[in-house]
């Protein structure tokens, strides 16, 4: 890959960083080998196109990471970002 970026989540109980996905822009390597390309409205050139390839995510791991990261003496409290999703703000 060209470039690749990591999803990590932090585990108090491994005292380390684990990553839980990541996402790869491969350029022109796969389609290449595909011999996919698209043509351009303008010029009508055709070009070869940039394949990206992403992972799915650990869903343990964010689960613990959860669970490990936001814990207080009345529960486990959901991240904001994550109420609206999740319909709850604590796990008691």
């Amino acid at each position: 890959s060209a470039l690749t970026f990591d999803f990590e989540v932090y585990s108090k109980a491994q005292n380390r960083w684990l990553e839980v996905s990541s996402v790869s822009n491969f350029e022109e390597y796969q389609a290449n080998r595909l011999k996919l390309r698209f043509r351009d409205k303008g010029d009508k050139k055709t070009t070869m196109v940039h394949t990206l390839n992403g992972s799915a995510l650990a869903l343990p791991r964010i689960v613990a990471s959860l669970l490990e990261n936001n814990q207080t003496p009345e529960g486990i409290r959901i991240p904001k970002a994550l109420v609206p999703y999740c319909g709850f703000d604590m796990i008691d």
